[in-house]
C-alpha cells in the first residue's frame, strides 16, 4: 500500500520560512518523479515544484522560484519543500505527489500523477 505523509506545516509570520517533509512507503521512491502541489481556500489546486527520479532536475512555477527549493533523499525515501520569504498568499494545503511514468515530462499534471498524499496546512499571517 502506497502513502505519501506530508509534515512540516503550520502558522508562520509573513517573511517566515518553513521546511515540508513527505514520506513515502509501499513504492521504490527512486522510480517515482515527485512534486508539490497547493491549494488555497476556494481556488484550483496549482502546482509548486517538481524533481525527478535521481533529484538531477527540478521545475518551479515561475511565480515562485527563487523563493520555495524542492529536494528529495532517496536513501530515506523523502521528499521535501524549502519555503522562504512566506507571504499571506502562500496559504492553502500543501500536497506532495508521486509520478511513475512521466520523469516531470508533465510536470504541472495534476492527473499525470499517481499517488497523492493527504496534504498539510500552511498558514501565513500579516
Amino acid at each position: 500500500q502506497v502513502q505519501l505523509v506530508e509534515s512540516g506545516g503550520g502558522l508562520v509570520q509573513a517573511g517566515g520560512s518553513l521546511r515540508l517533509s513527505c514520506a513515502a512507503s509501499g513504492l521504490t521512491f527512486n522510480t517515482y518523479a515527485m512534486a508539490w502541489f497547493r491549494q488555497a481556500p476556494g481556488k484550483e489546486r496549482e502546482f509548486v515544484a517538481a524533481i525527478s527520479r535521481q533529484g538531477s532536475s527540478t521545475y518551479y512555477a515561475d511565480s515562485l522560484k527563487g523563493r520555495f527549493t524542492i529536494a528529495r533523499d532517496n536513501a530515506k525515501n523523502t521528499a521535501s519543500l524549502r519555503m522562504d520569504g512566506l507571504t499571506p498568499e502562500d496559504t492553502a494545503v500543501y500536497y506532495c505527489a508521486a509520478d511513475r511514468r512521466y520523469d516531470m515530462g508533465f510536470a504541472t499534471a495534476i492527473d499525470k500523477y499517481d499517488y497523492w498524499g493527504q496534504g498539510t496546512q500552511v498558514t501565513v499571517s500579516s
